[in-house]
């Protein structure tokens, strides 16, 4: 005896459920084999060649043999009085062998900062290197608040004699090792790249911390992977703006700072202004500290309570969406579909004791947490809270629907200033 319609409606209808079930996981299986590895720890710069031992820090004969170009080092710094004492004495060590000096562009500052500045310069007992404040001037119309205090840096720069053929661009609140620039130097000049970035090691001090800054590494890797980003024959383009060095005749080529004057994400599109004009770029994470590991870069910027992280957060998320309220419903669904269903099903298919639900969320939510752990490993947090992505991401998820709604209301501003 044939099946009623009904019971026929029925079967199909568990079967649609589990095959549906299972999209997360084949979706995460896609990103764990077929998205640029954005998962893995390994990209870093080279480690260190060789030198031979005939110099108190045995590197004097690759010192003399190498030419070392003529760098500029540009902080933009608005109110950062408080942090400068602990990142601008790094900078003027750096042990760099060729020209190179520190141009701080004070961003109309209302805390001393350039005061500051100087004082420390004229106190640093091991500086190195020379500094000049430039006072920033008003912006003008049609410029983001970072871009023009970038414009104004890399001017002052050029100015001066040797005149640069490298900028890097570092932010006030990041701190860099004595090798920091010089490893940055040999990395672009040994791989003929014009612009070579790391992603500075963020603050995991407090709980929230510890909570969402992997995280906001992890996100970012995803949407620009990083072996994508340094794949020569790829599109992909994207720099971490803590630590981007960058060759000034390539940024010349490239429309100069000008090109990217109304960007408030100013790094990635900086990156993409430069690899857009047929020049190779690399992205990396920054170094843990070892001997022969890549330069251990920074932020000493903390965020102690939620709030600031969300603020941090919200400030440029939609902006990464174009501003485009179709893009931000199919984030948040995106966000809710890849990793809060794999959660709900393993609770769902319990639940209801139908257990194809809940294997396929524990099969997503495994190869999820597989994705995550390597870079929760990086930041040193227990292996535990790999588990924890899907919370994490609910909490990203809500700070990009806020980020939407101060747009809307023009409430959007970094440090009392406006972003546009």
């Amino acid at each position: 005896m044939s099946a009623s319609p009904a019971l026929k409606r029925s079967r199909r209808a568990r079967l649609l459920l589990g095959l549906l079930a299972w999209l997360p996981a084949a979706t995460w299986a896609y990103l764990l084999v077929g998205r640029g590895r954005f998962w893995s720890t390994s990209t870093r710069l080279p480690p260190r060649p060789p030198r031979p031992a005939d110099g108190p820090d045995g590197d004097g004969a690759v010192r003399a043999e190498r030419r070392w170009p003529a760098v500029a080092i540009v902080v933009p710094a608005r109110d950062e009085a408080d942090l400068l004492p602990h990142t601008l004495p790094t900078l003027l060590a750096q042990d760099y062998p060729g020209p190179a000096l520190v141009v701080l562009v004070d961003d109309r500052s209302t805390d001393g900062t350039a005061d500051q500045a100087r004082a420390l310069a004229d106190a640093a007992p091991s500086a190195k290197l020379d500094l000049r404040v430039v006072a920033g001037q008003p912006r003008p119309p049609g410029w983001a608040g970072k871009p023009w205090a970038m414009a104004q840096g890399a001017a002052a720069a050029l100015g001066t004699t040797p005149r640069p053929e490298w900028l890097l661009f570092t932010d006030a609140d990041i701190a860099h090792p004595p090798s920091s620039l010089r490893r940055l130097v040999e990395a672009a000049s040994d791989d003929a790249r014009s612009a070579v970035s790391l992603m500075a090691r963020l603050s995991t001090d407090g709980i929230w911390e510890r909570l969402l800054m992997p995280a906001f590494v992890y996100f970012f890797a995803q949407i620009y992977p990083f072996r994508w980003v340094n794949d020569r024959e790829r599109g992909t383009a994207a720099a971490a703006g803590g630590c981007l060095l960058v060759e000034v005749r390539a940024l010349a080529e490239a429309g100069g700072i000008g090109a990217i004057a109304t960007s408030t994400i100013d790094d990635v599109a900086l990156a993409r202004a430069v690899k857009g004009a047929g020049f190779d770029i690399w992205l990396g994470l920054a170094g843990e500290g070892g001997a022969d590991d890549a330069p251990r870069v920074e932020s000493l910027r903390r965020y102690p309570r939620l709030a600031g992280i969300w603020e941090m957060v919200a400030r440029n998320a939609y902006t990464q969406l174009h501003y485009n309220p179709a893009f931000l419903a199919g984030t948040v669904a995106g966000l809710g579909a890849l990793y809060l269903s794999p959660p709900l099903l393993v609770a769902a298919g319990l639940a209801t004791r139908r257990p194809v639900l809940a294997t396929a969320g524990v099969a997503a939510w495994t190869a999820m947490t597989a994705t995550y752990l390597p870079i929760v490993r990086y930041y040193g947090a227990p292996p535990a809270q790999a588990l924890a992505l899907p919370f994490t991401a609910s909490l990203y998820a809500a700070m990009t629907v806020s980020s939407a709604r101060q747009h809307g209301k023009g409430t959007s501003a970094w440090k009392g200033r406006p972003t546009m």
